[in-house]
């Protein structure tokens, strides 16, 4: 009986983790490239975390609204949503799928509520607040990204080939896992400006107007992110190689994003939204996969800009 048990576990877990794929596959082609560099196992842990996070970010960012939630109902979403995720990483199991899915990677990877909850907190905000000053986007970015870099740390660092750090080399690593998702975010966040401010009524960067965004606001930010991006980079020599390769894919497709943005002038971010090709994105697969090793990693290329049809 206990057998059976355990074996109709087993198969409900992998189950939600399937799901979880199909989030991830659905979502973003750039995540789900850069998981192909890792193991099945990590691989798995990742697309769990990515499918919570944009479950949540779904339900605030019109999904529920379009199915004719009202703003109450759509707080009350997500609230049940926060309550479910600290239920399942309690007991390990939940009849959500995505949740049991994420719940399995975090009592496996040591992922608390202490990470989780601030991720639910800028969720919320993003209810509540239209207008950011400097400290609300800080903590913004810090649940809604920054920790999400994180609980992917704690997958890599959860893995048979991860090197054994000493204090400054982990306190590097989550300096770089925070740096690298407060990238991705500010990328989105100025990539999105139309969207969010037009159709969202949500405008991130203080003292901007996307009506009147100028050339030298949109540069601030492009250099800013590449500054994010430049601390990011700092710790992958220290990952396993599977995860340095995993995450040097994400930060070159990130970073090329923000090169064809420094190139966009200001006026036309707010009429087209810019993405980096797919075959462009194949060639950073294939830079990255060719190499030997993560010590070998080489710097960023400075390849022509170009654009495409699908997001990054």
């Amino acid at each position: 009986m206990e057998s059976a048990q355990r074996t109709a576990l087993q198969t409900y877990s992998r189950t939600a983790a399937r799901s979880s794929r199909l989030v991830l596959g659905q979502y973003s082609t750039s995540f789900s490239l850069a998981c192909r560099m890792l193991d099945a196992a990590s691989a798995a842990h990742i697309a769990n975390i990515y499918a919570l996070v944009r479950l949540a970010d779904e339900v605030v960012d019109g999904v529920a609204s379009q199915a004719g939630l009202n703003p109450q109902d759509v707080g009350d979403c997500l609230d049940e949503l926060q309550v479910q995720t600290a239920k399942a990483l309690r007991c390990g199991y939940s009849t959500n799928l995505v949740v049991h899915a994420f719940a399995q990677t975090a009592r496996h990877n040591a992922i608390t509520s202490e990470l989780t909850d601030p991720f639910f907190d800028s969720m919320r905000a993003d209810l509540t607040i239209q207008h950011h000053n400097e400290q609300s986007l800080r903590d913004y970015i810090y649940g809604s990204a920054e920790v999400v870099g994180l609980m992917c740390l704690q997958v890599f660092r959860s893995m048979p080939a991860a090197p054994a750090e000493n204090a400054q080399q982990a306190e590097l690593l989550d300096n770089a896992a925070r740096s690298l998702g407060a990238a991705f975010q500010k990328v989105n966040f100025l990539r999105d400006l139309a969207a969010d401010s037009q159709q969202l009524h949500r405008v991130y960067f203080p003292n901007v107007d996307p009506e009147h965004f100028t050339e030298s606001q949109k540069l601030a930010l492009v250099a800013e992110i590449n500054t994010d991006l430049a601390h990011a980079r700092a710790g992958i020599p220290y990952l396993a190689p599977p995860a340095a390769r995993a995450v040097l894919m994400a930060h070159e497709i990130f970073a090329q994003l923000n090169r064809q943005l420094a190139k966009v002038p200001a006026a036309q971010l707010l009429r087209r939204r810019i993405s980096v090709s797919t075959p462009r994105k194949a060639l950073i697969a294939t830079r990255i996969l060719v190499m030997r090793s993560h010590e070998r990693t080489p710097a960023p290329a400075q390849e022509q800009q170009t654009g495409g049809t699908h997001a990054a």
